[in-house]
């Protein structure tokens, strides 16, 4: 192997998604995200950055035809309370798939599922 410097500098996901608004309400609303960016600065968004605690996420607007498939990404959110976040995400109609359960590895995780039906591990430290 070389010495050669990482080409990478930083990474973080980048959901598509049909209904940017909807998104914006579970990512940034629901689980507490931050609006670092926004494209374009005034009107409809068709990309919106987000800071999560120490994480990243970009969601972007489809605007090409075609059916969204979301069966390939899945993201895990920490969260002070497994059971206490997924009690929130349901109240506000978010579908669970999977309830608060102990992990073998001594976390509490759920799983849900974002308006574009991706997967989110929802999980406390135990």
């Amino acid at each position: 192997m070389t010495d050669v410097a990482p080409l990478a500098e930083e990474i973080f996901p980048i959901l598509t998604t049909g209904d940017l608004p909807a998104a914006l309400r579970f990512y940034r609303d629901l689980l507490g995200g931050t609006e670092t960016y926004r494209f374009p600065e005034s009107g409809e968004p068709a990309y919106v950055a987000l800071s999560l605690g120490t994480g990243q996420l970009g969601i972007g607007r489809q605007d090409e035809p075609g059916t969204l498939t979301n069966d390939r990404v899945t993201l895990w959110v920490y969260v002070a309370d497994c059971a206490a976040a997924v009690d929130r995400l349901r109240a506000a109609g978010v579908t669970v798939v999977a309830e608060p359960a102990a992990q073998p590895w001594g976390e509490r995780m759920a799983a849900v599922l974002d308006p574009d039906g991706n997967r989110v591990l929802v999980a406390d430290r135990g």
